[in-house]
């Protein structure tokens, strides 16, 4: 009966956000924004010397999503101080003002993206990792993000189709990746692995699906080819999932948190990124600074936990399968205790006759 009853409510929340996001609430922001974020492009390169060898403390953290990932509130003064050289950023893009070139790394002096782009989750997850970490040990992020492109944009067998028949302003943003921002993705992580080992998949998307109940199952398909494309297992590279904006923070896309919580269900190796607490801009779809300083905090404290429960060490590697394994030793010792006490009334049952 309970399941029942989750099962309906849960047809009619996506139902309200599929009917919400008819309404034009994402695509008339994007539409009337045509440009989205705040930084003027004019920031510090961030230059430093290439890496010549690989070096396997060189930790790198693949980024991909929609706006809120690819970065959406003014870069700060404070957000452009105190970076250590150890958080690194590859260019996906070339970026004329500043003269980063696509494929070579820099400090991670914001905006990571591209030019024009603001604050993303991925700067202060690259800072916080790399408090929290050892000396020896660098951060590297590729962030390769889209404002406003659904999940279907990073999906190879439906991404040209979807460009297609998109609205201008987002076949724009596609053609800084030559139109194929999945490939661009593989590209660069190819060439980071190069210089060091990839730890991780951040992910942050999901207004432009709201409420769509078969998300996970589509965010499965990208996250198996990428592991498949870049030669990494699951239980190496754990997708982290982070929430929209809440409701308690007046995000208009909060339901579909309902649909992000699922994701581990689809995905064991996915971890889920709370937002609650993170400021909300008053566009209701985007965070504020402050927000995404927060937020990206949040990503590296779930990173962190997943791989201290989770070790990746090479192909001995258990990470991937702890929640299966927890689930089957719950499973035994419920099953046991089932079969102890079934075991118990039949031989009291006997000793009656």
């Amino acid at each position: 009966m309970k399941s029942l009853i989750f099962t309906i409510a849960f047809s009619l929340i996506a139902g309200a956000a599929v009917a919400q996001e008819k309404k034009g609430d994402v695509s008339s922001f994007y539409e009337k924004n045509t440009v989205l974020n705040y930084n003027e492009g004019n920031n510090p390169a961030g230059e430093i010397e290439q890496p010549t060898k690989f070096d396997p403390n060189f930790h790198i953290y693949l980024c991909f999503g929609q706006s809120n990932m690819e970065g959406n509130a003014r870069i700060e003064p404070q957000d452009l101080e105190g970076i250590n050289s150890r958080f690194k950023m590859m260019a996906a893009v070339d970026f004329s003002n500043t003269g980063r070139k696509m494929g070579k790394w820099y400090v991670a002096v914001p905006p990571l993206c591209r030019e024009y782009t603001g604050l993303t989750p991925a700067d202060y997850f690259g800072r916080t990792m790399v408090e929290r970490s050892p000396a020896n040990v660098s951060i590297g992020v590729i962030n390769v993000s889209i404002g406003g492109c659904s999940i279907d944009l990073f999906d190879e067998d439906k991404a040209q189709d979807y460009i297609a028949h998109s609205a201008d302003w987002l076949q724009n943003f596609c053609k800084a990746y030559g139109n194929h921002p999945y490939q661009r993705l593989v590209a660069m992580a190819k060439e980071a692995q190069k210089a060091g080992v990839i730890k991780g998949i951040l992910l942050h998307q999901g207004c432009t699906n709201n409420g769509q109940r078969d998300w996970p199952e589509r965010v499965k398909l990208v996250y198996d080819r990428l592991l498949a494309d870049l030669g990494l297992e699951a239980e190496q590279c754990p997708l982290l999932v982070g929430e929209l904006v809440s409701q308690q923070d007046n995000g208009t896309c909060w339901l579909h948190n309902s649909v992000i919580a699922t994701v581990p269900l689809v995905i064991p190796t996915a971890y889920v990124v709370p937002s609650l607490g993170c400021p909300g801009n008053v566009d209701k779809l985007h965070f504020t600074a402050a927000g995404y300083r927060e937020l990206g905090k949040r990503y590296a404290e779930v990173m962190l936990r997943a791989q201290k429960n989770c070790p990746a060490v090479g192909k001995n590697s258990k990470c991937g399968q702890k929640r299966k394994k927890d689930g089957d030793q719950k499973g035994k010792k419920d099953g046991d205790q089932k079969g102890k006490k079934d075991g118990g009334q039949k031989t009291k049952g006997n000793k009656k006759k």
